[in-house]
């Protein structure tokens, strides 16, 4: 196992009706922006729980925040806090709710170009407003971590950032709030934790055995409830499970002494920018493709997760890394998320363009060996077609 560092400091206040303590999380006297995404939240009653938790705080509202939260939009948030000198940020929503308020919290207080926010990956944030969040959509783990994705519309680029000083304060969770999302975005948030699970536990072995059975109960928890989040849609158990695995797919735990690839993450956002597709569906298209291309580097940990996870362990080798990646595109396929470009119209005629946009990006040594050249990148793409 590698050394490491590890600091989880978010508080989750999880379960049912656990929004009532929402006033203790927040400084007495704070003047509050509550930030949401395309208005559900007002629909389906979670914004008037949160009003009704939090008499006596001044507060203001921010919505509109896109699905792969837009450097524009988000910078209209910033004008508002500063304007309106907002002490206090709350997300109510998903995880690009998150990501974006995490960037308004950032960008409030940098001296410079805001968008040098992405190009430093975050290196340079001194201060950020503090922020908490109430979770709607279990997928990204951006709850309880210091990390955001965010895209610019008018270049069509979207990039990563972390600092601790974005970490959320707490996160309130509470199962119920899923239970009238959207089909798509249930199998979204499923794939999502999944791909995020497998980026730190599928790379090659360390001896990291509580990392790895963690990685592998959070895996086998997703495939045993997702498929039931979408049929039984109002089992508090079932969401409870899914959303928990979200969070701890991405909150530092599993990823802690272990080498993490994110290779598939850094593919799948190029095919976002440049396409329109939803995060996890680009995930889906990119892992099964990136398995198979990095079979032999991955062939310790393919094994192991053949094994433990999909119950894998006669034929030779490749019989049950074949069977393990197949498995993995017909989970993928079995929750609605379909797993080749041409599922989503796509040729592969982009490909090269997508090339261009990793180079600009630096990203030509991705992956946990730092070995996903651009020339391994096209493999991937063209495998995925």
């Amino acid at each position: 196992m590698n050394n490491f560092t590890l600091h989880t400091p978010t508080r989750i206040l999880f379960g049912n009706n656990q929004i009532v303590h929402l006033s203790k999380e927040i400084p007495a006297g704070s003047k509050v922006l509550i930030t949401f995404g395309g208005g559900s939240v007002k629909k389906n009653g979670v914004m008037d729980q949160v009003y009704s938790a939090l008499q006596g705080f001044e507060l203001l509202e921010f919505g509109g925040i896109e699905p792969n939260p837009s450097y524009e939009t988000l910078m209209k948030a910033v004008a508002l806090v500063k304007a309106e000198k907002i002490d206090f940020l709350l997300a109510v929503g998903g995880g690009s709710v998150l990501d974006g308020t995490k960037f308004i919290a950032a960008a409030t207080f940098y001296a410079d170009e805001p968008w040098n926010i992405l190009k430093t990956r975050g290196a340079e944030i001194k201060q950020a407003l503090p922020m908490g969040s109430v979770l709607t959509l279990p997928a990204t783990g951006s709850e309880s971590n210091s990390g955001a994705v965010i895209t610019r519309r008018a270049t069509g680029d979207k990039q990563a950032f972390s600092s601790p000083f974005v970490q959320p304060r707490f996160a309130v969770l509470d199962p119920v709030y899923t239970y009238t999302l959207p089909e798509r975005q249930i199998a979204n948030g499923v794939v999502d934790a999944f791909v995020h699970t497998i980026e730190q536990y599928l790379t090659y072995p360390v001896d990291a055995k509580v990392q790895d059975r963690f990685a592998e109960g959070l895996l086998l928890t997703l495939i045993e409830d997702g498929p039931k989040a979408l049929k039984e849609p109002e089992n508090y158990a079932v969401r409870a499970n899914v959303m928990w695995s979200a969070t701890m797919a991405l909150n530092g735990l599993i990823g802690a002494g272990v080498p993490q690839d994110w290779a598939t993450h850094m593919l799948g956002h190029e095919l976002t920018a440049m396409h329109g597709l939803d995060h996890a569906q680009t995930l889906a298209i990119v892992l099964p493709s990136l398995l198979n291309i990095k079979r032999e580097q991955k062939r310790g940990k393919l094994l192991q997760y053949a094994a433990r996870v999909w119950g894998f362990s006669e034929g030779d080798e490749e019989q049950r890394i074949d069977l393990a990646i197949t498995a993995t595109r017909e989970f993928f396929e079995a929750m609605g998320v379909p797993t080749r470009m041409q599922d989503y119209q796509l040729d592969g005629s982009s490909i090269p363009a997508l090339l261009v946009k990793l180079e600009e990006k630096g990203l030509t040594q991705l992956g946990e060996h730092r070995d996903i050249t651009p020339a391994v990148s096209r493999k991937i793409y063209e495998d995925a077609r």
